[in-house]
């Protein structure tokens, strides 16, 4: 089944960002009609309190079984109705497995669909009856009517807020690009945005290879252009740490807390100076090292 570089990003972005909380299947396949479910996502016991660490969707994803469906555009009427089918599919195929253990599954329990748009028109609210909950949810996430258990995410609508982050990296224009340079503003030892950029950069190298883009293609390229470069830079950061902590380990038989601070002087120099300075490792005595990086630099 072929994907388009959208589909490819944001399905391989929310399985990133899910995967430390639960189990995440990309292009699950349904019963009935062959479908496939983007992300259906099944949350494990103790992922509820981490899972705050992803704000909005951390908490649509602990929940209960979701259904992440993200759109590029807006969505059809059409494909809005294909995505309830799925999540009806689901929601049957569940409780044909609580009938044949004889249990039974509490209706919160059931699984309920996200669809996640750049934008959703009143005219599309109002066709499938999707309305605000501002008692309990932020602006921008519309629910359709109780027993349908789905909601829209439109996410031009999301207040700008570190809680939202993930979800307007999936944006459209200025909302998408503002989220981006949000991202690489995030501290460099953050465990997420470190994992985000690297699959960013995995991403686009794949992408790239592509020949038949599209405008929309091009659009969701260019606006990652900051988050790529910003993991091109830390891979080769890492490269250079970790020549450099392999020759001072070869060289001093360990990397202590002195040596530490002389590889992160070491990184901050031109590529010039940087290359000079590791022909010259060799000859370099320990004290020279440190009088150089340390007590001077």
């Amino acid at each position: 089944m072929t994907q388009q570089p959208h589909d490819k990003f944001a399905k391989q972005f929310l399985e990133e960002l899910l995967a430390p909380f639960g189990e995440v299947r990309t292009n699950r396949e349904v019963t009935d009609e062959t479908r496939f479910v983007d992300v259906l996502f099944f949350p494990t016991p103790t992922s509820t309190t981490n899972a705050e660490t992803l704000g909005l969707l951390g908490r649509i994803a602990v929940l209960n079984t979701t259904l992440l469906e993200p759109f590029r555009n807006q969505p059809s009427k059409t494909e809005v109705r294909n995505c309830l089918q799925k999540l009806f599919t689901v929601i049957a195929d569940a409780q044909r497995k609580a009938n044949r253990e004889d249990t039974t599954i509490a209706e919160n329990e059931l699984a309920q669909l996200w669809i996640i748009s750049p934008s959703a028109s009143k005219a599309l609210l109002k066709a499938f009856g999707a309305k605000l909950d501002l008692d309990n949810w932020m602006s921008g996430v519309y629910f359709l009517p109780e027993g349908v258990r789905a909601a829209i995410v439109a996410i031009n609508k999301l207040p700008r807020t570190p809680d939202t982050l993930w979800f307007r990296l999936l944006g459209r224009g200025k909302v998408q690009i503002q989220a981006v340079s949000e991202l690489v503003a995030l501290p460099s030892e953050n465990l997420v945005r470190r994992n985000v950029l690297e699959m960013v950069y995995r991403w686009r190298i794949s992408v790239m290879t592509q020949t038949d883009l599209t405008e929309d293609d091009q659009e969701l390229i260019m606006n990652l252009t900051e988050a790529y470069q910003e993991a091109r830079a830390q891979a080769v950061q890492e490269g250079q740490r970790q020549v450099v902590e392999n020759l001072l380990r070869f060289r001093f038989g360990s990397v202590d807390e002195e040596l530490s601070r002389v590889v992160e002087s070491l990184l901050q120099l031109t590529p010039d100076d940087f290359a000079r300075i590791l022909l010259e490792l060799s000859s370099l005595s320990r004290e020279e090292l440190l009088a150089r990086f340390v007590s001077h630099g």
